[in-house]
């Protein structure tokens, strides 16, 4: 069962940095987020966040480019596979399929841009995030909407929203 979407204000780049920085040390194997928006509505921003957050707390430091030529980017933290892919370039469905991305949604943190390119490859329990342009132009609102299992996230979320801004 989808719950009804939390939606939290992003008044600045740094804003959506820390939702980033927030979710990573939440965030398991297995664990799928769907991040949808228009160009440039943040959806990298926040997945770079998110995994230089990972990389850092295992001692790591690393370029995490926008994997919108390469489609996906693999990194390692801790004994974790995180996968950023960037689904903006494909076609159809079945290009999902050569990516390997359907048996990484079981084993790693896979962040994806763009989600609605995975037709019936999409994960069903995933945790979406979608970012919109705010009703001032400047500013980011992120809606977040997940099954009955990401409600303790969503609910711990929504106490610190305060914290982001």
């Amino acid at each position: 069962m989808t719950r009804p979407p939390l939606r939290i204000a992003l008044p600045s780049a740094e804003a959506t940095a820390a939702l980033g920085a927030w979710l990573a040390p939440r965030l398991a194997a297995g664990d799928v987020v769907l991040m949808s928006g228009p160009i440039g509505a943040g959806k990298t921003h926040l997945a770079r966040s998110l995994i230089q957050t990972r990389l850092a707390s295992a001692g790591l430091m690393e370029d995490v480019p926008s994997p919108t030529f390469t489609l996906v980017q693999v990194y390692e933290a801790a004994g974790v596979e995180i996968w950023h892919a960037d689904l903006y370039r494909l076609t159809h469905p079945d290009e999902v399929l050569e990516l390997g991305l359907e048996a990484a949604f079981d084993t790693a943190v896979c962040l994806v841009e763009w989600p609605d390119r995975l037709g019936r490859a999409t994960p069903p329990d995933a945790l979406t995030i979608t970012l919109a342009s705010a009703d001032d132009g400047d500013s980011r609102v992120a809606s977040l909407t997940g099954s009955d299992r990401w409600a303790p996230l969503l609910q711990a979320l929504a106490t610190r929203e305060g914290a982001l801004a």
